[in-house]
């Protein structure tokens, strides 16, 4: 339920603690009028609406750098403070993304569209597995393969006409997944793909999980990662070599820590989480994938400690998708602060882990209306009781979220 103030009426944040995407600032009071912040600090205007928040700490909304959303998901996603969720394949059209922009009761969204891979390749195994016949009927019609430089660049023209944000890649053999021996794109389909983005000004945003394939991609120029690779740990020189390529990285470390046989039912256990989602979520936040029980957290940290050490940005999202028993681990919103939570016990400092779902994915996605509190962002804003920067897991502690301005009604 929505608890709506008028376009033309002021809103006063007042007595809170601000992050404001990249620091804690001095200002206590946050001044918005319709969708955007007007002012951080200064007096307080009259007839203004005012909400004391008591010490709680204002955030701007959070964005989940890699999801495969839909309606009930950007739903879920807002009911935790997440306004924002950028799905990395999916069928999302311009027209239906602009009806999404212009709603206030779910998160706001950005797509590629689909992705590119060979016949055979990741995901279609997933599809073509499937006990539904019909499902594996229509694998042709979902998605359109690519098995040339000339089939790429079309492709890509295809995904942009039809209103793509960025365009996703996969290079993903198999091996991680359990699917072993998988198809993937040759080097020179790659390379056509990633020069046909950067021709039509879209980041090139690639899925890898192998070291081999993070290789294969920084070679060939891709602006993101949008898994962190979990085969082995990483030389010194793939390190080096993903720094100076200027790439950045989205971890999904809780996807990796589903793989690795870890569920989540310590969160759907949670209070703050199991009255905002549904049984089937609960559910699937109690399973996990254990496609890889060989993985170890503690080397995919080394990994994180090194990237960031380097200068790497690290982007919090956590590839949550549908509700399924093969996808266990995950849930919308809810996952994107067990996210937050592993930034932390990686080694990110909470400030370094709340910038990865604020101001950086806006910086590197372009989004320059949000992921800060400034003069003229968005008002999507999260306020959450307790200090996040001192106790990461006061981030579900969520206490008001407004997206574009409006007030969601309090949810615990």
């Amino acid at each position: 339920m929505n608890s709506k103030v008028t376009m033309d009426q002021i809103t006063v944040i007042t007595n809170a603690r601000i992050f404001d995407g990249e620091r804690v600032v001095d200002a206590r009071t946050v001044m918005f009028n319709g969708k955007y912040i007007q002012a951080i600090g200064g007096k307080i205007p009259a007839g203004a609406n005012v909400l004391d928040a008591n010490g709680a700490t204002l955030m701007p909304g959070l964005i989940d750098s890699h999801v495969h959303t839909n309606i009930e998901g950007l739903s879920d996603a807002l009911k935790f403070g997440v306004t924002t969720e950028l799905d990395m394949q999916g069928h999302w059209p311009a027209k239906k993304r602009r009806e999404v922009a212009e709603r206030n009761d779910i998160a706001d969204v950005r797509s590629p569209g689909m992705g590119i891979t060979p016949k055979g390749g990741h995901p279609t195994q997933y599809i073509s597995s499937s006990s539904n016949p019909l499902i594996r009927i229509l694998l042709p019609f979902i998605f359109r393969f690519v098995q040339t430089p000339e089939e790429a660049v079309k492709f890509i023209n295809t995904q942009i006409a039809g209103g793509a944000d960025y365009i996703k890649i996969f290079i993903e053999d198999g091996s991680c997944v359990g699917y072993p021996g998988l198809p993937v794109l040759d080097d020179k389909t790659l390379r056509a793909a990633v020069n046909e983005a950067h021709r039509r000004d879209k980041l090139a945003i690639v899925h890898v999980t192998t070291a081999d394939a993070t290789k294969r991609a920084i070679d060939a120029g891709v602006d993101c990662l949008g898994h962190l690779f979990f085969d082995r740990t990483p030389t010194p020189q793939l390190i080096s070599d993903i720094a100076s390529s200027g790439a950045f990285i989205i971890p999904t470390l809780v996807t990796l820590s589903s793989a690795f046989g870890n569920d989540a039912a310590w969160l759907a256990d949670d209070k703050r989480v199991s009255s905002r989602l549904s049984k089937k979520w609960l559910d699937s936040l109690s399973r996990s994938m254990n496609v890889y029980p060989k993985g170890k957290l503690e080397d995919a940290y080394a990994t994180i400690q090194a990237l960031r050490d380097a200068g790497v940005d690290i982007l919090a999202g956590c590839d949550v998708s549908d509700p399924l028993p093969i996808l266990g681990g995950l849930a919308h919103g809810a996952s994107l602060h067990h996210e937050l939570q592993l930034l932390v016990a990686a080694g990110l400092t909470p400030i370094e882990a709340l910038r990865a779902a604020t101001s950086t994915p806006a910086r590197r996605f372009g989004l320059s209306d949000r992921g800060r509190i400034i003069p003229g962002a968005r008002a999507d804003l999260l306020l959450v009781d307790g200090n996040p920067i001192t106790n990461i897991s006061d981030t579900l502690s969520i206490n008001t979220v407004w997206r574009g301005g409006v007030r969601l009604s309090e949810q615990k």
